[in-house]
């Protein structure tokens, strides 16, 4: 059977545990995280979209990843949490989408995972204010950024990195991560140094 064409748009925050600035983007994945292994986790806030005939928006995801060593090398471990309110359909389409099996930004990473570690289903509330933002998924998820902000006081914007190649926006706002908490999935990491890696940005994707 056919994958339908799809699209899906709205706000995405990631927090991995690599000290800021995340060196994995910008050494185009062939360089080792900055301690030896990264742990990320990819919330996604769709606004608006389809998958065909079922309708995805309001649906929220994070995707949980783990990445042993540098990720061009591949052998990556990665699951879903989906938010408990969505229906069987959407959660089918979700994962479909966000393992690239239907296509679309996510579809060139597929080689590179190892390993999927499932999916769980969570409360998930999703809260963005100027330029921080928090995600909280049940026990599984509790995560916090805040945009990098520039020497100039009179600029309200964060520092932002572009033409990245990154799956979700070639865009991306710089922040750090005021606190990260995964467990579940087999993954566990906590951090509330403040010193890690964030970044958030719109997406706009859509099946080829």
């Amino acid at each position: 059977m056919a994958t339908p064409a799809w699209n899906i748009s709205g706000q995405y925050f990631e927090t991995c545990s690599c000290d800021y600035l995340c060196p994995c983007i910008v050494g185009q994945m062939a360089v080792r995280p900055t301690k030896g292994s990264c742990t990320f986790a990819m919330a996604m806030q769709v606004e608006r979209g389809t998958f065909g005939s079922v309708p995805l928006g309001g649906v929220t995801f994070i995707v949980l990843g783990y990445t042993p060593e540098e990720m061009g090398k591949g052998n990556w471990s990665v699951g879903l949490v989906i938010d408990e309110r969505t229906t069987a359909e959407q959660r089918d389409a979700i994962t479909m989408i966000a393992s690239g099996a239907a296509g679309g930004p996510m579809a060139p990473l597929a080689g590179l995972i190892g390993k999927f570690l499932g999916m769980e289903a969570a409360p998930i509330t999703f809260e963005r204010a100027g330029n921080k933002g928090t995600v909280k998924a049940g026990n599984f998820v509790d995560m916090a950024v805040e945009g990098a902000m520039g020497v100039d006081p009179t600029v309200t914007e964060p520092l932002f990195l572009d033409n990245t190649g990154h799956p979700v926006s070639s865009r991306l706002a710089l922040a750090h991560a005021s606190r990260s908490h995964v467990h579940g999935l087999g993954l566990a990491w906590d951090d509330i140094t403040g010193k890690n890696n964030g970044h958030f940005a719109p997406f706009n994707w859509r099946s080829a």
